[in-house]
């Protein structure tokens, strides 16, 4: 099978400055609130923000969260630029990866964060559209997330 690959940007105008929008975008804590859509959960097993850390987590359905995600940070600038791949397997069968770049830069009172996501699928074409479906629906948590905590 070969390799599919995408790439996705995303922009979001956000209620908090950029030192604010840092711990939510960075924090497991914060990521485990927003980074799974819907009905799904993302569950952190070890958390390891720095340079050439490893984190690891489970995802998916919340009855059965049977994704696991290994994430590698690369670049954290804060409070503007953070860059990390995350490893995505099922079963133990490596499923896809990404590369993703995060800015932030104010906007008024608030900021202006822009997302790129390079996306490769190793089980088809299909898994390209969950990674997108799954950061839409993440970055609508984001947003939510981010107005509550703007007050």
């Amino acid at each position: 099978m070969t390799t599919d690959t995408d790439t996705f940007t995303f922009t979001r105008t956000m209620p908090l400055a950029p030192d604010r929008m840092w711990p939510l975008l960075v924090s497991a804590k914060h990521r485990e609130a927003w980074g799974a859509p819907g009905d799904h959960v993302l569950e952190t097993l070890s958390e390891d923000t720095r340079v050439g850390g490893i984190e690891r987590a489970r995802c998916g359905p919340s009855d059965n969260p049977e994704f696991e995600v290994e994430t590698r940070w690369f670049h954290l600038a804060e409070p503007n630029d953070t860059v990390y791949t995350e490893q995505i397997e099922a079963g133990g069968m490596a499923l896809g990866a990404s590369l993703v770049t995060m800015r932030l830069t104010a906007d008024g009172s608030g900021s202006t964060l822009a997302i790129t996501v390079a996306v490769s699928s190793f089980v088809g074409p299909e898994m390209i559209a969950e990674f997108e479906a799954g950061w839409t629906g993440s970055l609508e948590n984001l947003e939510k997330l981010a107005a509550i905590q703007a007050g």
